[in-house]
């Protein structure tokens, strides 16, 4: 706990694997009086009425209606990141409370990753680098290889803004790009990237060399890729997943890596994460698995920091908010 004269927020931990970024804490402290989970819940009376926001890192701490109904001075929750889904607005909005996000913040980062996963997918990164440190490699065989990337098709699900700068990234390789969106970018966005829209998402599976996942989670998208979906694919398709493991009926993929259905996957996300240590995607070959890093440079967490700290400030002085995520 801080300076008891600035405003109270509410945080996971201070340390630890769910607590803030330790080297944000001394900014967040100049600002707020930073009042962590523990100390909250070992004496709601004291610290409930002083919390005016909820700072959440890390998808922590989680929201429900019994802490919203113990903070009577809340203002706003402010998470980090583009994804929604472990909060629901609706019941939040029943509360008055604002939230906002940090959308621009990430889509760089993340989209950088989705590159990186697809361009060590297709060259066997992982597994080249493993039989070139191993100690009883004598020899390197003139048959190891990958997939080419340049001139490839790519589908992207999902042309938010981590999928438009995807696509930015893939055009400079020369990448014919397919995309499935809600709602349709302009022919102007369309052109620069030289994306073209489909009509269905059967069609973009069944063109795409690789396919790569960047949509939210909501109840709709929920497994969107199914056993169905993947026998779309081609053989010698490859999966990216940035955006969150549920996106992806886990046991169909196991499936269709194990039998040939698809060529392999790359997945920055998974369902749980981290997975139990005996789930067959950890034994397989062809798949490149990241702990759900998309974000995570120095750079974007303390733009996302700086995000959130403006968002705060406004909500508590009654101005604007900026990205604040409205209600649909």
């Amino acid at each position: 706990m801080g300076d008891q004269d600035l405003p109270g927020v509410l945080v996971a931990g201070l340390e630890g694997s769910y607590g803030i970024c330790e080297d944000h804490v001394g900014d967040l402290q100049k600002h707020f009086n930073l009042i962590t989970m523990q100390e909250f819940l070992e004496n709601k009376m004291q610290f409930g009425p002083k919390i005016q926001a909820v700072y959440i890192w890390g998808g922590k701490p989680a929201v429900d209606q019994e802490l919203l109904g113990s903070l009577p001075s809340l203002k706003i929750i402010a998470s980090a990141g583009v994804g929604l889904d472990h909060l629901d607005l609706k019941l939040i909005a029943s509360f008055g409370v604002k939230v906002a996000n940090t959308p621009q913040a990430v889509s760089n980062p993340t989209a950088d990753m989705g590159m990186a996963l697809l361009l060590a997918a297709a060259r066997r990164v992982v597994e080249g680098h493993m039989l070139a440190s191993a100690l009883d490699t004598e020899e390197f065989s003139t048959n190891w290889m990958g997939q080419e990337v340049t001139g490839a098709t790519l589908g992207i699900i999902g042309m938010g803004s981590i999928g438009y700068k995807v696509a930015q990234r893939a055009r400079a390789f020369e990448m014919k790009i397919l995309y499935r969106n809600r709602r349709r970018r302009t022919l102007e966005e369309e052109e620069a990237v030289g994306a073209t829209y489909c009509e269905s998402l059967d069609e973009l599976l069944q063109w795409s060399d690789f396919v790569l996942l960047a949509v939210g989670l909501t109840p709709q998208t929920q497994r969107l890729i199914g056993k169905r979906e993947l026998s779309l694919m081609k053989p010698t398709a490859i999966l990216i997943n940035i955006g969150r493991g549920l996106l992806v009926d886990q046991e169909a993929l196991v499936e269709a890596l194990q039998t040939g259905v698809i060529k392999g996957a790359a997945l920055d996300v998974t369902h749980p994460e981290p997975l139990p240590r005996d789930h067959p995607l950890l034994k397989m070959k062809n798949i490149t698995l990241t702990p759900h890093v998309g974000s995570a440079t120095h750079q974007a967490r303390r733009l996302m920091m700086e995000n959130l700290v403006e968002s705060i400030l406004a909500s508590l002085s009654g101005l604007p908010i900026p990205n604040e995520v409205l209600l649909k």
